[in-house]
């Protein structure tokens, strides 16, 4: 009886830990040894085993990187800036670490473009941007905006929603625009938030 419970437990684990590679996305750094989730296990006759798991821990921060911020299409300068870091920590799970940016083409400098939330939906990175006109007399130049994250976690495929009105151009076309976050909301509940952006003053 021991022996299957023993048996029973660490295919569990092992099928637990497969499930949750794919959670996260962003920026790898290969670990040496990783360890299982701990379990607690409690048992009844005529019962099979419950589980209790420890989940994934995530821990959000800044991080700073040097980047290549596009100033208009044909002129990059490089800055140095404070961007989000997300370290997500999935027990037994190799880690990335990773840089993601959604940068949009639009007509004049007078936009901004800022990452609101992240989400882990359906095995999938989900980055939920916003596009804003700040200045609407700026000079009619097509330019690009951009804004970023840095992520460590098991990577996973990244989808990028830009909230706001989609600017033409095919550049463009690579992101879903989308009226507002309702449109959405659903999905990101039935998901994992893992990043929202501060209130500013």
């Amino acid at each position: 009886m021991k022996s299957q419970i023993s048996n029973s437990r660490k295919l569990l684990s092992f099928a637990l830990v497969l499930s949750l590679i794919p959670l996260a996305s962003c920026r790898v750094e290969q670990e040496q040894a990783g360890e299982l989730p701990d379990v607690d296990v409690s048992v009844e006759p005529g019962q099979l085993p419950q589980y209790d798991i420890q989940g994934p821990d995530v821990n959000v921060g800044v991080t700073e990187r040097t980047v290549t911020v596009p100033k208009v299409v044909v002129v990059q300068e490089e800055q140095t800036v404070q961007v989000p870091y997300i370290d997500v920590d999935v027990p037994g799970a190799e880690r990335q670490e990773r840089t993601i940016t959604a940068e949009v083409e639009v007509p004049s400098a007078g936009y901004n473009l800022s990452v609101q939330d992240v989400y882990t939906v359906n095995n999938e990175l989900w980055v939920i941007s916003r596009l804003e006109e700040t200045d609407p007399n700026a000079p009619r130049a097509v330019t690009r905006v951009s804004d970023r994250i840095v992520i460590n976690a098991p990577t996973i495929p990244v989808r990028h929603y830009i909230i706001g009105e989609r600017p033409s151009g095919v550049f463009n076309e690579q992101y879903e625009f989308i009226g507002n976050r309702q449109q959405i909301l659903p999905q990101l509940e039935a998901g994992r938030q893992l990043y929202e952006r501060e209130a500013t003053g």
